[in-house]
């Protein structure tokens, strides 16, 4: 019987099913997060999932930081789109910068899910790395 009151013991191991669902969610709450709030809170969802999973399973961290840092570079490109957005000559330019973020969020998101959900890794095509 494993000891629930001493706080330095280890998590128990995430069987294989589990792993996959929440490498599936951390790809997801991404996409779902930039529809949702247009962009803006996209980062979170695959933070908490990270935060959460860090220490229990190696493919869900993994996944998790890479989702995060995915999404953490869409949601900087979305900003830079916004802040084009305050002078009249790069409008054009700033609305493109944020549809592409969006729809690469909504799209890699996928991707990655799917690939997740067949138990193989996935790699942003594009990402600044944050977390690992």
């Amino acid at each position: 019987m494993e000891d629930m009151t001493n706080p330095s013991a280890p998590y128990p191991a995430m069987s294989p099913d589990d792993s996959r669902t929440a490498a599936i969610l951390a790809h997801l709450a991404g996409p779902i997060a930039a529809v949702i709030s247009a962009g803006w809170l996209s980062i979170v969802g695959p933070l908490v999932i990270w935060l959460i999973n860090k220490d229990r399973d190696a493919f869900v961290r993994q996944q998790a930081a890479n989702a995060f840092n995915f999404q953490l570079s869409m949601w900087l490109v979305s900003i830079v789109g916004g802040v084009l957005l305050v002078t009249i000559i790069l409008i054009p330019v700033g609305v493109i910068l944020m549809i592409v973020a969006l729809l690469a969020s909504v799209i890699s998101g996928i991707l990655a899910a799917v690939a997740v959900s067949k138990g193989q890794p996935y790699n942003y095509p594009w990402k600044i790395t944050v977390l690992s």
